[in-house]
């Protein structure tokens, strides 16, 4: 059977065309710096971001803690939501590999963090107190339904920063989404972070690869804990050739998942025991609902039959489910998951 995935945006395989590129790639030794492919892609991916620099990392988890792990000592504190990836989904690995510590703030329904409440957090000069000295936004930001941070509310956190002397990362692992939703430049839309870190492997569809952004003085920092964390990679050109396709191409098409994300919408808004969340003009890629009251069968129960209507979808909470759409999912497999779910909630 041909499944339909939309478990995320991480499912995505190489198209035709990047395993083309990848089986032709030139290739050298990256912890030399002398891989031409990887390179070119670092050069491309500072260009279409405004940065000086950028890095290429196996992991956005990876490029999230060489961030982090660059802007903080041990016992500092950065600012993050109480729902981002890095302070849910990351292993806590800024405790863990970096000694610093977490201040969560409560996520805005609209994915944002309050001003005030950020300007609340920042540490007073206090021998009892951490030093704050960094803030971390995610954008799109994906636990509260793959929404957009705005170009003015960066750049009012930004400002927040520098009056500060914080610095401002950016977990962008769908920058390119939330840029094509505002219909801006990504470049306009990181300007006043210090440093983004964006994936190739989700909505730009590369096999493996995230990318670090920042400063010069930043990424030679970041490129040596790289190596002590096990991310430097030898002729990574075989990979970084898919990623350069990603900037290219993928980057430019993101609207259409972001179509066939509210097209799914719409056909799951009409199929009794789906309470869907509001899918506003903020959102991009992702469809979230929760299950009705009524409804009596479970989360994995609605998997396994969803699987034998050849469409794959995981939960996201007890009684929720998360859908992503990306390059491998068209108008029929929308379609055919709208059928699939009506059948399945009979």
């Amino acid at each position: 059977m041909e499944f339909v995935d939309l478990r995320s945006d991480t499912v995505t395989k190489p198209t035709p065309e990047m395993r083309e590129a990848m089986a032709e790639a030139e290739v050298g030794d990256d912890v030399y710096m002398d891989d031409p492919t990887v390179n070119a892609l670092q050069e491309k991916a500072a260009e279409m971001l405004g940065k000086e620099d950028s890095l290429f990392v196996p992991s956005g988890t990876m490029g999230n803690l060489l961030a982090l792990l660059v802007h903080c000592q041990r016992g500092d504190e950065v600012i993050v939501g109480d729902k981002s990836h890095i302070y849910v989904n990351e292993a806590g690995g800024m405790s863990a590999l970096g000694g610093i510590h977490p201040h969560p703030l409560k996520n805005q329904a609209d994915g944002t963090l309050a001003l005030d409440e950020i300007l609340a957090a920042i540490q007073s000069e206090d021998v009892h107190h951490t030093i704050t000295r960094l803030i971390c936004l995610e954008n799109t930001q994906n636990a509260c339904g793959g929404v957009v941070l705005s170009a003015d509310y960066m750049r009012a956190v930004g400002k927040i920063a520098r009056e500060n002397n914080l610095s401002l990362h950016v977990d962008g692992a769908r920058i390119f989404n939330a840029a094509t939703a505002l219909n801006i430049s990504v470049k306009d839309l990181v300007e006043p972070a210090d440093s983004v870190m964006f994936c190739l492997s989700k909505g730009l569809v590369s096999p493996v690869g995230s990318m670090l952004v920042g400063t010069k003085k930043f990424i030679n920092r970041a490129r040596h804990l790289r190596k002590m964390v096990g991310g430097g990679m030898r002729q990574a050109g075989v990979l970084a050739a898919a990623g350069l396709i990603s900037l290219e191409k993928m980057s430019t098409r993101l609207g259409q998942d972001h179509a066939r994300a509210k097209k799914l919408f719409e056909g799951l808004n009409q199929v009794q025991g789906l309470k869907l969340d509001a899918f506003g003009s903020s959102s991009t890629n992702m469809v979230f609902f929760n299950l009705a009251d009524e409804v009596k069968l479970s989360v994995d129960q609605i998997i396994e039959e969803m699987k034998k209507h050849g469409v794959l979808v995981d939960w996201a909470g007890p009684r929720r489910f998360r859908l992503v759409t990306h390059y491998w999912v068209d108008d029929a497999g929308v379609e055919k998951a709208i059928k699939a779910f009506a059948a399945v909630m009979k």
